[in-house]
């Protein structure tokens, strides 16, 4: 038995125009509607593999899943049913935009037995939002996590980094915002610059500079911490890999694992930290998690090639009381 989540993506569908970096059939390689037919065929697929129904969802990604005609969003959200009543699936996952979310509609979702509804927020600067065209406000974020709360469900925030007319600076406070909010998840996604999207002419007419990979590594490994600090847990860090992501693509902060490269960041942020001001004629050892040892000895020795730069000769070891992100350091 094991982890199997159903996703399913609604390209588009719902959206009453086209975010600025927004192109869907690329991010999910989908160009056709869903079909009630499909949802029941890879729920079928998940369920022969093997599931395990307390931490498996069905997920509706892509468009704005209450936006989309209430026939259309009940014919899918009936496929799925039989499967969470049956017990093969914990509930339904749903994303959706923040001004697309009432009491009626919620009374709906909880009648399917949806559990989580994660909004694109994106920002929380009303600007930003008008730049890159979302067509809602921080305000419709703040009133649509609270009705989801209040109603029960599962909350799940999206932001993203680098967008047009943003700073980090920006970014910073749109987290803060965020996490103030108290969602149960969230997911940063830095910006990519796609084929089709308005963002794309942007760039090419020089008046957007996307963000570079260290820029959005630095940035993107800070709001992660942010987050677990407050423990909020980030589910997702980065476009996911496949579609036609590769094949759309023009710049950006793209890497399959990206999400690694800033969690590497942190540990050897933090490891430069404790040894500051100690001894380079000594070798150290750094401890953390065994989970977490490829992240602190980072992408081909990174970290440890850039530690040794600096004069610290130091080897990583497991350690079943060191905390994530806290390594410890003792002396060999």
């Amino acid at each position: 038995m094991k982890h199997a989540n159903v996703s399913l993506f609604v390209p588009h569908l719902g959206c009453p125009h086209q975010c600025s970096f927004c192109n869907q059939r690329s991010i999910s390689g989908k160009t056709q509607p869903l079909k009630p037919e499909d949802v029941t065929e890879a729920a079928n697929i998940a369920i022969k593999s093997g599931t395990s129904p307390e931490n498996s969802e069905i997920a509706f990604f892509g468009g704005s899943f209450t936006a989309i005609e209430p026939e259309y969003m009940i014919s899918l959200l009936e496929a799925a049913k039989p499967f969470t009543d049956a017990g093969y699936f914990s509930g339904v996952r749903i994303s959706t935009r923040p001004d697309a979310i009432t009491q009626d509609i919620l009374n709906i979702l909880k009648r399917y037995s949806v559990t989580s509804i994660e909004l694109g927020a994106q920002s929380m600067d009303e600007r930003v939002l008008m730049l890159n065209r979302r067509g809602h406000t921080p305000l419709d974020v703040v009133n649509a996590s609270r009705l989801i709360k209040e109603n029960g469900f599962s909350l799940g925030l999206q932001m993203m980094t680098g967008l047009y007319g943003d700073t980090d600076a920006g970014c910073v406070e749109t987290a803060e915002k965020l996490a103030a909010l108290s969602p149960d998840t969230m997911r940063i996604y830095p910006t990519v610059v796609l084929e089709d999207t308005p963002l794309a002419g942007l760039y090419r007419s020089g008046e957007y500079t996307a963000q570079t990979l260290g820029e959005a590594v630095s940035l993107c490994s800070r709001l992660l911490l942010m987050f677990h600090q407050a423990h909020i847990r980030v589910i997702r860090l980065g476009l996911h890999s496949g579609g036609n992501v590769e094949q759309g693509y023009i710049a950006g902060a793209y890497h399959p694992a990206f999400r690694e490269l800033c969690e590497s960041r942190i540990y050897l942020a933090a490891a430069l930290s404790l040894l500051e001001g100690a001894d380079t004629d000594k070798r150290y050892t750094i401890l953390v998690p065994g989970t977490e040892i490829s992240k602190m000895v980072g992408q081909k020795r990174e970290n440890l090639n850039t530690l040794t730069e600096k004069g610290y000769l130091c080897t990583v070891r497991a350690c079943a009381a060191c905390d994530v992100y806290k390594p410890e350091i003792i002396i060999q």
